[in-house]
C-alpha cells in the first residue's frame, strides 16, 4: 500500500505539499503540480492512503485555495475505491 502522511504544521507552502504527495505516493513523472493533475493522479491510484494530521493548520498555510484541495482530495476518495483519504483536525504528536 502506498501511504502518505502529512502533518499540517510541517508544510509551509504548496511546493512542499506537492513534493510530499509526489514522493510518498510515487506519482508519475507527468504530475503537473497543480490540483487538476493531482486529481487525475489520485483517481488512477490503487491501494493508497492519504492521512492529513492538523488539517486546520494546513488550511491556514495554504490559504484560499485550500477549499479546492479539500474538494480534490474528498472527490478523488469518493471516486476511487482504491484510495482512502483522512483529513483530521488534530495534530499527531509524531512530527
Amino acid at each position: 500500500m502506498r501511504e502518505c502522511v502529512i502533518h499540517g504544521a510541517a508544510i509551509h507552502d504548496w511546493d512542499e505539499l506537492y513534493d510530499r504527495l509526489a514522493s510518498e505516493l510515487a506519482l508519475p513523472e507527468w504530475f503537473g503540480r497543480n490540483l487538476d493533475a493531482l486529481y487525475d493522479c489520485l483517481t488512477d491510484l490503487s491501494d493508497a492512503q492519504i492521512t492529513v494530521y492538523g488539517w486546520n493548520r494546513l488550511v491556514e498555510v495554504l490559504g484560499g485555495k485550500s477549499k479546492a484541495l479539500y474538494r480534490v482530495l474528498t472527490q478523488a476518495g469518493l471516486e476511487n475505491p482504491g484510495l482512502v483519504v483522512s483529513l483530521l483536525e488534530e495534530q499527531d504528536d509524531e512530527i
